[in-house]
């Protein structure tokens, strides 16, 4: 790959990437006919470009079907690039279940924002072209695993691209609880919940609870408390080798939640201890050359400039 081509921020994060994808997956939840319309354009331009499609009889692989982990680990030998078609949440799943892989991935933005999915419908065939010519560069991404345990054993556990959200649930009170990181104390709070995001998750919920905006390729994690009773209990930013547990004490007389990624993984009751560090897994996204990520933020969350 001609590193001219390069940002040089981003030139080490380039090795054992295949000069050509020569074999691409394409992935999309099937049941909306803009999805379609958008899969079958790029398709048919990949095959122009003599892209070996995986599965060739297919129009692509049902990201939402119930057998998608089987289908993701029959394939993974036999693709070097995975494309989702979708909106954000779509290139969540896609992350998830290529997070124990070395495959780099890519998102064609057919949702609102479109921070992961950052491939705009109407630039799609060129930023493609871009990436086929070798004009690309990648991402590191870290990924999250949280594991919830009650009276010593574990009930759920998971990934997560974004963020995990411990959240009050049902009650309109506020809950509570003791955190630490690494074995040391941090304190007690009260209030909605918490989120620990990446810098991936920096712009999703976090953002909006009053988070830092992380780059996102920075080795660090953030904690959030959501609308904690104590206005100086603020996020922090800790390392992402940092071990983040909670306990729970008090879900006043209700059900709590854990959200990894926005999907439930747990209920909660009260006495759980919930553990969230680095996973690992992580993620490898591409970029067009001419990809930008601070003009994507101006564009994206609406500033001047």
């Amino acid at each position: 790959m001609d590193g001219s081509y390069l940002k040089p921020a981003h030139r080490y994060l380039i090795f054992n990437i295949p000069m050509t994808f020569r074999q691409i997956g394409l992935f999309a939840r099937l049941d909306d006919q803009r999805i379609l319309s958008t899969v079958r354009e790029l398709r048919a331009h990949l095959l122009t470009r003599g892209v070996d499609l995986n599965p060739q009889e297919d129009i692509c692989y049902n990201l939402f079907a119930s057998d998608i982990a089987k289908t993701v680990a029959s394939i993974q030998s036999h693709i070097d690039l995975g494309v989702a078609v979708g909106g954000d949440g779509t290139m969540l799943h896609l992350a998830r279940h290529f997070s124990s892989t070395s495959i780099p991935l890519i998102g064609v933005n057919l949702g609102r924002l479109g921070f992961l999915t950052d491939v705009s419908a109407e630039l799609m065939l060129e930023e493609f072209d871009e990436i086929l010519d070798d004009r690309y560069y990648t991402e590191r991404r870290i990924l999250l695993h949280a594991d919830i345990c009650r009276d010593g054993e574990t009930i759920a556990e998971g990934v997560a691209l974004n963020d995990a959200v411990i959240s009050k649930g049902d009650t309109g009170r506020m809950i509570e609880y003791t955190w630490q990181v690494n074995n040391e104390n941090v304190g007690t709070t009260r209030g909605d919940g918490v989120i620990v995001t990446t810098p991936t998750g920096s712009t999703a919920y976090a953002l909006s609870a009053g988070g830092p905006i992380l780059h996102p390729t920075l080795p660090a994690l953030s904690v959030v408390p959501i609308c904690p009773h104590t206005v100086s209990h603020r996020p922090i930013v800790l390392d992402d080798s940092s071990v983040i547990k909670f306990q729970i004490n008090d879900l006043a007389d209700a059900v709590g939640r854990v959200f990894l990624d926005g999907l439930e993984t747990a209920s909660l009751k009260g006495n759980e201890t919930i553990v969230i560090r680095k996973s690992e897994g992580q993620s490898l996204l591409v970029r067009a050359a001419s990809h930008n990520h601070f003009e994507a933020l101006r564009s994206k969350l609406g500033w001047a400039g």
